[in-house]
């Protein structure tokens, strides 16, 4: 299966709000959505983009210590944070590989932890932090066509 490879720049907040939705409207099943990017790159605000895009109403935080969050909107968000975890056999006992059969989108920071277990069509999502600190390259690596 051929990886399709978009590469976006987001000047601010709102374009990284914007791609989340934009990219939410073009997923049609359950999605693992695998996010890559050093500290404050920008993930955590996408999956915000992601969860407004489902008209979730309560806030998103990073789940960096109690690892999963799971919110409820026209179809589930499941939002996994992978700092804190060695590799994939600590992924495996958090239960990650249920969450990938929940039927919603599930978003995962700090994917390299546990890369091996990931389903074959999950989205791979990039953020790097540029010269101009509130800009990102965004950059998508998806088995499914995407649109700009």
């Amino acid at each position: 299966m051929g990886m399709n490879t978009l590469i976006i720049v987001s000047n601010s907040v709102k374009d990284t709000h914007k791609l989340a939705r934009h990219l939410m409207k073009q997923l049609p099943g359950p999605q693992v959505l695998a996010l890559h990017g050093d500290l404050g790159s920008g993930k955590t605000c996408f999956v915000q983009g992601l969860a407004a895009a489902l008209g979730v109403a309560r806030p998103v935080t990073s789940p960096t210590f109690t690892l999963v969050h799971e919110y409820q909107g026209t179809r589930p968000l499941v939002h996994v944070d992978l700092y804190r975890l060695r590799d994939s056999l600590d992924a495996l006992m958090l239960g990650l590989e249920e969450y990938f059969e929940s039927g919603g989108v599930t978003a995962i920071e700090w994917a390299d932890r546990a890369e091996d277990i990931f389903p074959p069509g999950t989205i791979h999502i990039s953020f790097e932090t540029m010269a101009a600190s509130h800009s990102r390259r965004i950059t998508i690596k998806s088995p499914l066509e995407l649109r700009e």
